[in-house]
């Protein structure tokens, strides 16, 4: 299915698994849709775990159409596209279809604006209805929280960045991505005030004042850690074998086998994940009496409805109400 193609030179390291190959179908299309292809990965999409994500995506629609001899890109016509989500949905959840529509869709408009091809036979295919009205992350109780963070062993360093990590998280509802992207010098005071900068997605930076517990446990972090004065450099580290900390950046992986470790230590849901301590976060801080309106201002969230996901505090009121039925 794919041909090697060699078509920008030697691609930077993020993009190579991208341009190695050119699935087949766009290679005999010509060099201009097979560079089009291409530049769809690499120009359009910043974000790697959307390109990667878009690119298993496509790799499965066009591994399907050439096992059913479909051989030409002109070939491919909505009624297509319709019967490839049609038996994606048999197999996939409801979002994992849509964002494998979504990807198929945009690749076409590439295509389409780049005049590869007339028309996007994505265009007028519809996914499936999927409506979220309630997140599905586990969220921790403010006195579980407490615990947890409590639970950690602060005398060697490795406790020490944990700590400060779970902590950014549940105080400024950051997503895990965004804090692995820190350096030191995203922590940072103006006069008084102590303030976390946070690497979004789209290559945007978003500020949140650090709550005190935040700067008290990435201080203590920085400080055991020596690497206060090294601004442009990771601010959570991998550690060696000898458990010192490297100056090779976590990851976002990393990350969950931390929290997955911390939260059998502290004997909760084995369901528990980096995504627990943002929805966590919201909650207690809604549960105080905060607004959906703040709340989505800190999280960085595009909707208040996306906010509203993670507003937990009517659980116990529903649970409250349905005690009452006294049987």
């Amino acid at each position: 299915m794919y041909e090697e193609t060699a078509l920008l030179g030697k691609p930077p390291s993020a993009t190579k698994s991208l341009t190695r190959v050119v699935p087949r179908i766009v290679a005999d299309a010509g060099p201009d849709a097979a560079r089009r292809f291409v530049e769809f990965f690499t120009a359009t999409i910043r974000n790697p775990n959307t390109r990667e994500a878009y690119a298993r995506a496509v790799r499965g629609f066009l591994d399907w159409c050439d096992v059913r001899g479909i051989t030409h890109l002109d070939q491919i016509e909505p009624i297509i596209v319709a019967t490839y989500v049609e038996g994606l949905q048999v197999v996939r959840s409801a979002p994992t279809v849509k964002l494998h529509l979504a990807a198929i869709r945009m690749l076409f408009d590439w295509l389409v604006t780049g005049q590869i091809l007339p028309v996007n036979p994505a265009s007028s295919v519809r996914g499936p209805r999927h409506v979220v009205k309630k997140g599905k992350s586990p969220v921790l109780t403010a006195e579980q929280c407490r615990d947890l963070l409590d639970s950690i062993d602060t005398s060697r360093i490795v406790g020490l960045r944990d700590r400060a990590i779970i902590g950014v998280m549940v105080y400024s509802f950051a997503r895990v991505s965004a804090v692995m992207n820190m350096n030191v010098g995203d922590f940072y005071n103006i006069g008084f005030r102590w303030t976390i900068r946070l690497h979004e997605k789209g290559g945007k930076f978003h500020e949140v004042p650090a709550h005190h517990s935040a700067v008290e446990y990435v201080h203590e972090y920085v400080h055991a850690a020596g690497i206060g004065d090294d601004k442009n450099t990771p601010l959570f580290r991998t550690l060696d074998k000898q458990r010192r900390l490297t100056g090779k950046r976590m990851n976002r992986d990393d990350a969950l086998r931390m929290v997955k470790r911390r939260a059998i230590a502290n004997e909760l849901p084995e369901c528990i994940c980096c995504h627990t301590f943002r929805a966590t976060g919201i909650t207690a801080y809604l549960e105080a009496g905060g607004t959906i309106e703040n709340a989505q201002a800190i999280a960085a969230h595009e909707s208040p409805r996306t906010t509203k996901l993670y507003d937990r505090t009517g659980d116990e009121i529903t649970l409250d109400e349905v005690e009452r039925i006294s049987i």
